[in-house]
């Protein structure tokens, strides 16, 4: 570089911290964007729902803005939102709000996550995640200064007590569970949430529960109608849910955290300065969702589901997804590749997928959405079907 340039341009790269050296982009974005350079592709790349907003919370949003409800709103959330999510914690999980027990509304279940990480992981604290994994876990402890310590779940990706048990060590600041999951579609069961419950109770460790995908329970996983949740046992624990995945409003970034009120306080107190708040008019539409009928799009999602299964599980190993709008499935062994080689030769096929390497340790799957229209998932499972054949 030239002493000119030298005068007129910044060395950024001298600058970067070695954190954000060491975070990479997101792998499923950089599919989405590849997604976005092929003409007419079949993405099953995101989890995006594919669905509309339904019309009442359309139309609440409209009126807040039109009500010039556009200013900041208290950090925690608008009062009457807060109202509408202890009514319905009460109903579904026993939850009330009382001297012990608080909530807050964040900036999406991502903003939920974040302040928790940033409350109780510092320098060398551990907290134990699941392989496969949500790809931003390990980035947000990666943030604290914290080190993610992997539960291996395979081959039926179920994270159990006995699994974690051996993982815990005197670092240990969180369990971190997300149930219906992501990328593998697993619903734990009832029994399985208590004995966690229990272990991280004798073992002194919050348990965090990310449940964004709690209204994507499927029949069959359903308890008493109710998706599973370890907060019907215990409330010393961090529930975190949203508005985004269930109602098809992703963009909005709604979510909410629940739990013992000193961590919300201090979560609260972390938000104030990272987000203030979250979207005003958007908070205030958030209520309707909590009326409206999902069960015509989970039947839909059930099909989509039951479509993954029967076009692929003679030619591979494929868990049915019990939630959710994933399936994480396994790559013969007889191609002689990994979930990166296979993305890669899909995309000849004009067809966009996700590397398994993207969400674990390994890389011996591709993740599939199949939020997306029955015509273009049916052409995508057959171009699967066709290379795993």
């Amino acid at each position: 570089m030239t002493s000119s340039q030298n005068a007129g341009e910044l060395d950024l790269e001298r600058l970067f911290t070695d954190r954000v050296r060491s975070i990479d982009a997101s792998g499923i974005r950089r599919a989405f964007d590849l997604g976005a350079s092929i003409k007419d592709p079949i993405n099953l790349s995101i989890g995006q729902p594919d669905f509309p907003v339904d019309m009442r919370i359309k139309r609440a949003a409209i009126r807040a803005i039109e009500e010039d409800r556009n200013g900041y709103s208290l950090t925690q959330g608008l009062p009457e939102l807060r109202t509408a999510i202890w009514s319905h914690l009460e109903k579904d999980i026993g939850w009330k709000a009382s001297e012990d027990s608080d909530l807050m509304v964040t900036v999406g279940t991502t903003g939920g996550l974040v302040l928790a990480v940033l409350a109780l992981v510092e320098d060398g604290d551990e907290v134990i995640i699941p392989d496969p994994y949500f790809v931003a876990y390990p980035q947000f402890v990666k943030m604290a200064g914290g080190k993610s310590v992997l539960c291996d779940t395979y081959p039926d990706f179920r994270m159990t007590a006995k699994r974690i048990a051996p993982l815990i060590t005197p670092r240990t600041k969180m369990v971190i569970i997300d149930s219906p999951s992501n990328p593998c579609g697993v619903v734990l069961t009832s029994a399985e949430l208590l004995e966690i419950v229990e272990l991280c109770r004798d073992r002194g460790v919050l348990l965090v529960s990310d449940e964004i995908y709690d209204a994507f329970t499927f029949p069959e996983a359903l308890d008493d109608g109710r998706c599973p949740s370890p907060a019907r046992f215990s409330s010393s624990m961090l529930l975190v849910r949203g508005f985004g995945k269930s109602y098809g409003c992703t963009g909005w970034r709604l979510g909410y955290a629940a739990g013992p009120k000193p961590l919300i306080q201090q979560m609260a107190k972390l938000q104030q300065y990272l987000f203030v708040c979250a979207p005003t008019p958007f908070q205030a539409a958030a209520a309707e969702c909590f009326h409206v009928d999902l069960s015509p799009i989970i039947e839909r999602y059930v099909a989509r589901r039951d479509m993954v299964v029967k076009a692929l599980s003679d030619v591979t190993n494929v868990t049915p997804s019990q939630g959710a709008f994933y399936a994480f499935i396994e790559i013969p062994k007889h191609m002689g590749i990994n979930g990166a080689q296979f993305a890669e030769r899909a995309v000849a096929e004009k067809l966009i997928v996700v590397p398994g390497g993207v969400f674990s340790s390994r890389d011996t799957h591709i993740r599939i959405s199949f939020a997306a229209p029955e015509q273009k998932l049916a052409e995508g499972l057959s171009v699967i079907r066709r290379m795993m054949s």
